[in-house]
């Protein structure tokens, strides 16, 4: 059995954060907790520096942080629902969903699978409004499950 790509515990439904920076970090904490991340400062790092490289900011109020790590034990992805929104470097502006996928570097090429998935329904606003309509952590996972995880 394959760790899942998300669970309820990976999703922050609340998030408030002052920048782009502390929401990727509040995302990593919970990667961390989980036994996701083994290093959460040096995941934060190799976040920052793919940052660095191009904003993740969508648009459609979504910023998609994400990096391959040698930090990462599994393939995975944390949710922060953001009501305040913050800069992730969209054109039309703060993003109030975000999503972290954290790949091992060891990994294969899931990540890109997932960041393609992904992007493929959140360009959808049904898919946007239903995660940010969702009532509770566990609603995000299964919806994102359900519609971004390869069976």
């Amino acid at each position: 059995m394959t760790t899942p790509l998300i669970t309820a515990d990976l999703v922050a439904v609340d998030l408030v954060a002052t920048d782009r920076d502390d929401a990727t970090r509040q995302l990593i904490d919970l990667l961390a907790a989980a036994g996701r991340v083994t290093d959460a400062d040096g995941f934060h790092a190799d976040v920052r520096a793919r940052e660095a490289q191009m904003a993740t900011g969508m648009p459609g109020g979504i910023g998609l942080p994400h990096a391959r790590s040698a930090h990462v034990t599994v393939p995975s992805l944390a949710v922060g629902k953001v009501p305040g929104g913050v800069d992730f470097g969209a054109p039309d502006g703060p993003a109030t969903l975000v999503f972290l996928i954290a790949a091992p570097d060891s990994g294969d090429s899931a990540h890109l699978q997932i960041l393609a998935a992904l992007a493929r329904r959140l360009v959808h606003e049904s898919f946007r409004t239903s995660l940010k309509d969702a009532p509770d952590a566990a609603t995000v996972a299964e919806i994102v499950t359900r519609e971004v995880v390869p069976a």
